[in-house]
């Protein structure tokens, strides 16, 4: 390896960790389903240190944050590409759209699905002790 070939690496992953983040940004300032993702994940999270969850739940709660909000970042780059492409109503573009839109909406189900096989059993464990 040359001199300064590890550092030239330094600076081209620094430049694509700038990048990545401004896609987070631009997705949190137009996309209002990236704000709600993100606030049910602060409260699920408050819930979580409530009820006292394992690290295993809590592993299994962060992956599904992440992809989720992974899913609205890919969705919002279909959807912005899309618009780009063909700027009208065009069918194909409408499928297109619908398709990354229902990954997103599925993934949430299924982690919704996932909250409550994880937090039922001790919320109501805890309700039961507090009676």
């Amino acid at each position: 390896m040359k001199p300064n070939e590890p550092l030239a690496f330094f600076r081209h992953a620094l430049l694509r960790i700038r990048q990545a983040l401004n896609g987070v940004a631009l997705t949190w300032e137009s996309e209002l389903t990236m704000r709600v993702h993100l606030l049910a994940a602060v409260v699920v999270s408050g819930l979580g240190v409530w009820v006292e969850l394992s690290t295993t739940e809590w592993a299994i709660l962060f992956s599904l944050y992440g992809l989720i909000m992974g899913l609205e970042l890919v969705n919002s780059a279909i959807e912005a590409l899309c618009n780009y492409i063909q700027p009208e109503d065009h069918p194909a573009i409408k499928r297109t759209k619908d398709i990354a839109a229902g990954a997103v909406l599925l993934a949430s189900v299924f982690a919704v699905a996932t909250a409550v096989v994880l937090f039922y059993p001790k919320i109501a464990s805890l309700l039961a002790s507090s009676y």
